[in-house]
């Protein structure tokens, strides 16, 4: 059987906590929601329910990503987690856009006069909603940066687009306590310029890491001396990196002496190729390519 690399049981295990705690969140939104007459607080809930099947969608995509390559994927199945992380995207966007359209229409038809009057035991729920979720939000990106993974980091996103509800959730009952009930409508349309924000964030890293993007000028230069660090190199003929999901591929063209034999310009060459893929653990593959100096 296979064993489980260390980044997928990271994402498992940090997929599986945020499953209970949404699970829980769920229940307790619920019942306050009920108990304190706060339809707000019910939409919040059912919200939260809704987050399980945007976090089962991260655990697909991280384990088809960690599967091995095969026939099919000789290189492997790294963007299937970018996949994901569109799908996430999508699904987030598509939230931020309807809490938006509702705080629109709330304002438009003034119904926001007719809410009922909600109680402090929903405004607690709202406080403690915000709390666990930003907190979520703040353990998921920890993880998702710490083993470069976009669909954990769109995952965080979603934790911290229900907190931002919550906090919409939590100015409308304090609004509807104060006699101000177009608070939460205001307060709807604000958070979805930031969901939808972060959303096209989400949206774009994914893409890029589809497009064999190149990556930063600075990992680049890091490569360029680590390779020249090699002995036997003279120079750099040529160094081009690229995307491929969370995982990087190199290809780079080496100078060395033209006189020397063939094995031991294929040791400078493996060499090099060690000296990448230990030296940069988000290197999957380097590809070496020996130039003889004129």
């Amino acid at each position: 059987m296979r064993e489980k690399p260390v980044e997928e049981m990271i994402a498992m295990k940090v997929s599986a906590n945020s499953i209970l705690a949404n699970m829980a969140l769920f229940l307790f939104k619920l019942i306050a929601g009920i108990l304190g007459r706060s339809s707000a607080m019910i939409s919040d809930a059912v919200h939260s329910a809704s987050d399980v099947f945007s976090t089962i969608i991260v655990i697909i995509g991280v384990r088809m990503s960690a599967r091995e390559a095969d026939k099919n994927h000789p290189y492997g199945h790294e963007r299937f987690e970018c996949v994901a992380s569109l799908v996430l995207a999508f699904i987030l966007a598509a939230t931020g856009i309807a809490i938006g359209l509702k705080g629109l229409e709330n304002i438009a038809l003034g119904s926001y006069r007719t809410l009922e009057l909600p109680n402090l035991l929903a405004l607690s729920a709202a406080v403690i909603s915000i709390v666990v979720k930003e907190a979520m939000y703040h353990y998921t990106k920890r993880y998702a940066v710490k083993i470069d993974s976009g669909a954990l980091m769109a995952d965080a996103w979603h934790h911290r687009s229900d907190a931002l509800s919550s906090i919409g959730s939590f100015v409308g009952i304090f609004g509807a306590i104060l006699g101000f009930p177009i608070l939460d409508s205001l307060a709807s349309i604000v958070i979805c310029i930031f969901i939808v924000k972060a959303a096209i964030e989400i949206f774009l890293d994914a893409t890029k890491k589809m497009t064999d993007e190149s990556c930063d000028e600075a990992t680049v230069e890091q490569i360029r001396q680590t390779i020249l660090d090699v002995d036997g190199v003279l120079k750099v003929d040529d160094l081009r990196t690229r995307k491929f999901g969370s995982k990087l591929y190199v290809d780079v063209e080496i100078n060395v002496k033209g006189d020397m034999s063939l094995r031991a310009a294929h040791e400078i060459a493996e060499n090099t190729h060690c000296a990448i893929e230990n030296g940069f653990p988000g290197v999957k593959h380097c590809m070496v390519h020996v130039n003889p100096s004129d």
